[in-house]
């Protein structure tokens, strides 16, 4: 038998439709079916395996989602993401044969408020002082960045141009979740750039408690999703915080308990991320999580050439191009050629600051100043995709396409 419970086609596709309605825009602020969702994936995200007590959680959880849907039923009346998780909750409660009634899962309790010995549980949470006391050294830190059409910077240093219409992780790991959203940046062309991004902190035992935080352009708050700046009231919640920088078009999370950075931007009419964490923290994720941005780059089918692409679309010419990011990148490296790919398709003088910003990041968040440029002839040079990982790609697909 293998290791890992494989769930058939409906369970994936339903559960998977779960969490986007948590990734949809904010409903009405009476309707509180975003904290049931909320609760119900809280729930079940750790739950493995097909074994009758995993079996028994599952129905628990289901019958408290369904009592939270149907307390705030008066009140989301007409709205789709009500109406949607209530047919969800009936399927599967079908698909997992379970009873209406009967127990419920067990609401997590709040968390006490700090002992006098928290401090000592707080040093506990900031994990470079952990590490250096552990190996004599600090960790080492990676670098993603994605920005503009989207580009994106792997944490291995590849330097690639995706399509990647809709929804897709930048990373997903056993402490932190990312999802970007992109729409096509014209009708007339095949590029596209970010214009949403979910953040969700996951529980850490004495830590914090999970945390999701969601930005759209227009829409870049300075607080997570329950209007908290920190992790909360474990000893460790003061090591997530997130600061307005730049009202509007700048916020930063800093999260030392996980050694990690993030700054989410807004810049003309779209949304940019940059993101400092350490290498071991980075892999702290199991096969099933393999398909991320920051990890492994786009998917060998969304790969977009800058050199050969940008020609096909373009709304300008790429010398006028060029000569508007030669202003702000003086530098020809895939920042700079990224900055004319954009440029030249969107004939926007403002699409500069994306490439000018993402190279600021970089400045701040790469450990060493001589792996800040990249030079390559085109997006599509990185390492090969290995033919499993590739084939892992199209099983996935196909799944979420059931």
């Amino acid at each position: 038998m293998g290791k890992r419970h494989l769930p058939t086609c409906l369970d994936s596709v339903l559960f998977k439709t779960v969490l986007l309605l948590i990734f949809c825009e904010q409903v009405n602020a009476q309707c509180k079916i975003i904290k049931c969702n909320s609760e119900y994936v809280s729930a079940t995200l750790n739950l493995r395996g097909s074994g009758r007590n995993a079996e028994i959680q599952k129905c628990n959880a289901l019958r408290s989602y369904s009592q939270c849907t149907r307390k705030t039923a008066r009140t989301c009346r007409g709205d789709l993401i009500y109406h949607s998780a209530v047919h969800i909750i009936e399927d599967l409660m079908i698909q997992h044969n379970c009873s209406k009634e009967g127990p419920t899962a067990s609401p997590r309790p709040q968390p006490p408020q700090p002992r006098p010995e928290g401090p000592r549980k707080q040093e506990a949470c900031d994990y470079e002082r952990t590490f250096r006391e552990k190996h004599g050294k600090i960790p080492k830190y990676l670098h993603c960045g994605v920005f503009g059409d989207p580009h994106v910077r792997t944490f291995s240093g590849d330097f690639q141009t995706c399509r990647v219409n809709g929804s897709w992780p930048l990373l997903d790991n056993e402490y932190l979740f990312v999802q970007a959203t992109s729409s096509p940046l014209s009708t007339m062309s095949n590029a596209t750039v970010t214009t949403k991004i979910t953040i969700i902190f996951k529980n850490m035992k004495q830590c914090i408690d999970q945390k999701v935080y969601q930005a759209e352009v227009d829409n870049l708050p300075a607080a997570f999703d329950d209007g908290s700046v920190n992790g909360g009231r474990r000893a460790g919640g003061s090591n997530l915080k997130i600061y307005d920088r730049e009202p509007g078009s700048l916020i930063e999370i800093e999260a030392p308990y996980i050694g990690t950075t993030i700054r989410v931007r807004q810049l003309a009419k779209q949304l940019s991320f940059s993101l400092r964490m350490p290498e071991d923290i980075s892999l702290a994720f199991q096969e099933e999580q393999d398909l991320q941005l920051c990890m492994g780059g786009c998917p060998a089918s969304q790969f977009i050439s800058r050199t050969k692409d940008v020609g096909r679309t373009s709304s300008i010419s790429t010398d006028k191009a060029k000569s508007m990011c030669r202003a702000k990148l003086p530098v020809e490296d895939a920042y700079f050629q990224s900055c004319v790919f954009d440029v030249a398709i969107s004939g926007d003088a403002n699409m500069t600051n994306a490439a000018y910003y993402a190279l600021e990041d970089a400045k701040d968040f790469l450990p060493e100043p001589g792996m800040l440029h990249i030079f390559s002839t085109g997006a599509a040079n990185g390492r090969h995709i290995p033919v499993a990982l590739i084939l892992l790609l199209c099983l996935a697909n196909t799944v979420q396409n059931l």
